[in-house]
C-alpha cells in the first residue's frame, strides 16, 4: 500500500493549525474563564470565612455577654437575697427586742402592781392585827395593848445576856445626852415610869431617859443610845405577814405564817 506523504503532510498541518486555533480561540478562553471561575469562587470562599469568623465572633461575644449577664445577673440577686435576708433579720432582731422590752416593761408594771398591793394589803392587815390585838388584850386581860407590850419590853430588857447588858449599859451612861424610848404610841405616864425603873434597877443607873413617838415603829417599844439598841415590837411578826401576803400575790401558794422571834 502506498503513503501519500502529501496529505499526510496537509493533514498533519490542518491538525497543528486546529490545535493551534484551539488553543488560540477556544482552552485559553476557557482556563481564563475557568481561573476567573476559580478566583471568583476561591474570593467568594474567602469571603464566607470572613463572614464565618466574623459571624463566630459574634457569637462568641454574645455568648461572652450572655455569660456575663447571668454573671451579674447571679451576683445582684445573691446581693439582694443577702441585703432582704440581713432586712429581714433586722426586722426580727428589732421585733424581739420591742417584744422582750414589751415584755420586761409588763413584767416590772405588774411587779410593781403586785408590790403595791402587797404593801397595801399588809399596811391594812397590821391595822387590823393590831386593832385586833388591842381589843382582844382589852377584853381579855382587862389591860391596853400599849401595857401589854411595856410589859413584854421591861421583860426582855431584864432577861438580857450579860455581854448585851454590858455594852448596853456602857452606851447609856456616856455622855453626850439622854437614852431615846421611841414608841409607836404616846406611852402614859405610869407606862413611862415602868420603864424608866425598869431600865434604872436592869443597869443599875439613874438614867435620864427622852420620850419618843414613832407610829413607823408599829406596836412597840425600842431603847437607844449611842448606837446601841434594844427593842421589841410586832413589827417581826408584821414581816413576815408582809413576805407571806408577797409570796401568795407571786403565785407561790399559800405559805404557813410563821411568827419570827422578837429581835432587838
Amino acid at each position: 500500500m502506498l503513503i501519500d506523504w502529501f496529505t499526510v503532510g496537509a493533514q498533519a498541518l490542518n491538525f497543528l493549525i486546529l490545535v493551534w486555533l484551539m488553543k488560540r480561540f477556544l482552552y485559553k478562553p476557557i482556563l481564563n474563564a475557568l481561573a476567573a471561575r476559580e478566583k471568583l469562587i476561591a474570593a467568594e470562599l474567602a469571603d464566607a470565612a470572613a463572614k464565618k469568623a466574623d459571624a463566630q465572633k459574634d457569637r462568641d461575644d454574645f455568648q461572652r455577654r450572655n455569660e456575663d449577664f447571668d454573671r451579674q445577673r447571679a451576683s445582684l440577686l445573691a446581693k439582694a437575697t443577702d441585703e432582704a435576708n440581713a432586712e429581714r433579720q433586722r426586722l426580727l432582731d428589732e421585733a424581739r427586742k420591742a417584744a422582750d422590752a414589751l415584755k420586761a416593761k409588763r413584767q416590772e408594771t405588774l411587779a410593781n402592781e403586785a408590790k403595791s398591793l402587797g404593801k397595801a394589803v399588809a399596811r391594812r392587815a397590821q391595822d387590823e392585827v393590831f386593832a385586833i390585838a388591842r381589843k382582844a388584850l382589852a377584853d381579855l386581860a382587862t389591860t391596853s395593848l400599849e401595857e401589854r407590850i411595856g410589859e413584854v419590853f421591861t421583860r426582855r430588857l431584864r432577861e438580857m445576856d450579860s455581854k448585851s447588858k454590858e455594852t448596853l449599859g456602857a452606851a447609856l451612861k456616856a455622855p453626850p445626852g439622854p437614852a431615846t424610848v421611841t414608841s409607836a404610841f404616846d406611852l402614859p405616864p405610869d407606862e413611862r415610869a415602868k420603864i424608866q425603873n425598869a431600865i434604872n434597877e436592869t443597869f443599875e443607873a439613874d438614867v435620864h431617859l427622852r420620850f419618843v413617838t414613832a407610829p413607823d415603829l408599829v406596836g412597840g417599844v425600842e431603847l437607844a443610845a449611842n448606837g446601841q439598841k434594844v427593842g421589841w415590837s410586832i413589827a417581826g411578826y408584821l414581816a413576815s405577814l408582809d413576805k407571806g401576803v408577797g409570796a401568795v400575790l407571786a403565785g407561790e401558794g399559800t405559805p404557813g405564817a410563821k411568827a419570827p422571834p422578837a429581835n432587838a
